[in-house]
C-alpha cells in the first residue's frame, strides 16, 4: 500500500505503483478468505481506494 496517494500523485508513477498495489490486494484478498479482522477490511479497503483514484487520474481503464 501506498503511504500516501493526493490530487498531486505523479502518473508517471502508476505503471509500477499500480502492479504492486494489484499484486498485494490480491495477496490479502487470498490470506482474507479464513476470516477479516476489521483491521484488514480497512487496509482492503484503503488499496481498493488507491486503486481507483490511480485509474481515475491517470486514464487507466480498469482490466476485466
Amino acid at each position: 500500500m501506498l503511504e500516501n496517494v493526493e490530487s498531486n500523485y505523479n502518473c508517471s508513477n502508476a505503471s509500477t505503483d499500480l502492479p504492486n498495489l494489484l499484486q498485494e490486494l490480491e495477496q490479502l484478498e487470498q490470506a482474507a478468505h479464513s476470516g477479516q479482522s476489521e483491521e484488514q477490511v480497512q487496509q482492503l479497503n484503503r488499496i481498493r481506494n488507491q486503486i481507483h483514484f490511480i485509474r481515475n487520474k491517470c486514464d487507466i481503464p480498469h482490466e476485466s
